[in-house]
């Protein structure tokens, strides 16, 4: 009997010995295989994971107001998630704190799940331990995913909570939809690698703002491999843009009032500094059928289409400069409403336009005809060659996406081409973006220095002390004499100041004095290339009048008013507004017994207005709906509060936040710049009319 044992026993052993042999012969086998027979392949493979180099994207720049407010910038989004089956999860922890997470939770989504309702989906999760990234919220910003870290059982170390963060880069404009066709938009660019602009800004300085990729590679340490950046990513430029926030904003707020009265298809605006070229506003605004209101469109400010007779004065400069008049004030036409010319009939609205500066502000085709056709009828592409050395279809390189030049086709002697000009003359048969309309407008307002429009100030590298300005530049530093631009300003003054100018009923201004032309041009069938019934209606001029400090241009399709009455009524209501929040500098054409503004033509005191408009007080922000340039008209409607009380605003602009909570009757002050992250009156709660609310903004 304990023979048999001792037998099984050492049976056992054997049988215990044998399986390690096997398993050690099996370990020893392979390990040759694996150093020795296929030693070389296992190297092949360890080197390509070691050699493999993977591109580092860069951090995009950003994109910078004139007085550094972030207009476009990268920032981190963060997904919330637990992870139960992580070793060292705490059951006990998260068991004796759920409750209270709930309650946390309960208020962090203000209100929109009950805490029974948290602990109950909490729980099911917890006891189903089939899910390793159980995504708690989405869409985080740094400082609301602090904050729920901060909350009971999340705020236990890692290893204990399963709690951690995937974290997503978003490109964000912190002003919504202001300016943003101009900013532009990224994505991904076919044969790139990572995030690059896809239209306005972006696009256009993309080179800058992308920055230069780095390389990482794989290396082998003593126990481990990780992952070393043998190429460090540069990030991108940070640029500083010419875009005046507040600006933008009253341009944007006047462009869509006067589209949505006028019914027009679409409507553009830009406004510049007079003596640097900066722009310092630009929108774009197009209807949507499907969106029922406006929205930011294509930039037609950089397109070229017939400008109609906002090309008039820009003529007039290369008879001014060429000698063809030289006495505005003189007889040069007959003051008929229509000319024949060839097989040409060209009509005027009305008649009377005698001298140079009556064809101008009467808007005289016939007129403006007759003083071209007086040196070039000879010569048709003369007219288009003299526009070509004053510089008019250079390139602007402007920083905006999709920058046309103006396109003017070359003449022959043929009749037609003597046609042609005529119409050239007053702004049909030629492709002329406003942004060039505007320039030529701009350098009459600047003694003939014919700036060179720009939307970039200056570039800074991250973790540079110097910045690169850009510089003023010019495209002829003049591009007429200071004394034919002081005659094209008279001129343009008549337009709107004369007794029978164009834009004397809707431009006119008692506070500002604007000079400018109107300009209309029926618009081409593309299908069979004869013109429509259907306008564009332009406006483009300066102010104020004496020293000029701004320029600006609006353009609008099929509006149901005249030139004047649509896009002249913008740039008026720009300028008024302007005035109105002391963005015009100071004002000496007052008359000091009476407190009101006289006219520097005619030393008559305009008359005082009813207060459309109040002054804004730079030492307080009490008034803040000056303060952002609101004024009397909302360019979107506001989101609505879905609780009665105080409105919710978290996540709006600014902009969009004062105009709810005035509504209701509340008081707003605010600190920070972007979007609203909390308010100091919780949504829904009661409130007295005149209460003041203080809101938190984070970019």
């Amino acid at each position: 009997m304990k023979t048999s044992n001792k037998q099984h026993i050492l049976f056992r052993y054997l049988f215990v010995i044998s399986v390690i042999l096997l398993f050690t012969g099996a370990i020893i086998y392979n390990m040759f295989k694996t150093s020795v027979v296929e030693a070389k392949e296992w190297n092949n493979k360890a080197d390509s994971i070691l050699t493999k180099e993977t591109v580092l994207p860069p951090e995009r720049g950003r994109l910078l107001s004139d007085n550094g407010s972030v207009l476009a910038a990268n920032l981190n989004y963060y997904t919330a998630r637990i992870d139960w089956t992580c070793e060292g999860f705490s059951s006990s922890d998260f068991r004796a704190n759920v409750k209270a997470l709930s309650d946390s939770l309960q208020v962090f989504c203000e209100n929109k799940k009950s805490a029974s309702e948290w602990e109950k989906e909490l729980m099911a999760q917890f006891e189903a331990h089939n899910n390793k990234a159980y995504p708690l919220f989405k869409g985080l910003t740094h400082s609301q995913f602090l904050r729920l870290k901060s909350f009971p059982f999340l705020s236990l170390p890692k290893n204990k909570n399963g709690f951690y963060s995937d974290p997503i880069v978003k490109r964000v404009k912190p002003y919504g939809q202001m300016a943003s066709r101009s900013i532009g938009f990224v994505g991904e660019v076919k044969d790139m690698e990572g995030q690059h602009g896809r239209s306005g800004l972006e696009m256009a300085l993309d080179s800058l703002l992308y920055g230069v990729p780095g390389v990482k590679r794989r290396i082998q340490l003593t126990n481990r491999i990780v992952d070393w950046e043998s190429t460090p990513a540069v990030p991108g430029y940070d640029i500083t843009t010419t875009i005046n926030v507040q600006l933008q904003d009253i341009v944007e707020t006047e462009l869509y009032k006067v589209c949505k009265e006028t019914d027009a298809v679409w409507g553009t605006c830009v406004l510049m500094e007079v003596q640097t070229g900066e722009i310092k506003a630009i929108s774009n605004l197009e209807w949507s059928d499907d969106l029922q209101d406006y929205y930011e469109g294509r930039n037609n400010a950089v397109l070229g289409y017939e400008p109609g007779s906002v090309m008039k004065p820009i003529s007039m400069m290369v008879a001014l400069e060429d000698g063809i008049i030289s006495d505005i004030d003189a007889p040069f036409a007959d003051g008929r409403a229509v000319m024949e010319y060839g097989e040409s009939i060209i009509k005027d609205s009305h008649s009377g336009a005698v001298t140079p500066r009556q064809i101008i502000e009467m808007s005289s085709n016939v007129g403006m005809s007759k003083i071209i056709l007086k040196k070039y009828e000879k010569n048709p592409d003369g007219f288009r060659q003299r526009l070509e050395e004053m510089g008019f279809f250079e390139p602007f390189n402007s920083g905006i996406g999709g920058e046309q030049q103006p396109k003017i086709a070359k003449l022959g002697h043929a009749n037609r081409d003597r046609v042609a000009l005529t119409r050239m003359a007053y702004g049909y048969a030629t492709l002329i973006p406003p942004l060039h309309t505007l320039a030529m407008y701009n350098a009459i307002a600047n003694d003939g220095k014919y700036v060179r429009p720009h939307l970039v100030k200056k570039l800074t590298r991250p973790g540079s002390d110097h910045d690169s300005i850009v510089p003023i530049t010019y495209v002829r530093q003049q591009v007429c004499s200071p004394e034919n631009a002081k005659k094209l300003r008279i001129m343009l003054h008549d337009v709107v100041w004369g007794k029978s100018g164009t834009a004397r009923r809707w431009v006119q201004d008692e506070n500002v004095e604007i000079a400018g032309k109107t300009g209309t041009a029926f618009t081409v069938n593309e299908n069979d290339g004869t013109y429509t019934d259907e306008k564009r209606l332009a406006f483009c001029g300066f102010f104020p009048y004496e020293a000029p400090k701004y320029s600006c241009i609006v353009l609008m399709r099929r509006a149901n008013r005249g030139a004047a009455a649509s896009s002249g009524l913008v740039v008026r209501n720009i300028a008024a507004k302007m005035y109105a929040c002391g963005l015009l500098g100071t004002n000496d054409n007052y008359d000091t017994s009476s407190g009101s503004k006289r006219n520097t033509l005619t030393n008559t005191p305009y008359k005082k207005s009813p207060n459309l408009f109040y002054q804004s007080n730079s030492s307080q922000i009490g008034n803040l709906r000056t303060f952002l340039g609101l004024g009397e008209t909302l360019m979107y409607n506001a989101p609505s509060s879905s609780v009665s009380g105080v409105p919710n605003v978290c996540g709006m602009t600014i902009r969009e936040a004062v105009v709810c909570l005035e509504k209701v009757g509340l008081n707003v002050r605010f600190n920070g710049a972007g979007r609203v992250v909390s308010q100091s009156l919780a949504a829904g709660s009661e409130f007295k009319k005149g209460a003041i609310i203080n809101l938190t903004l984070e970019i």
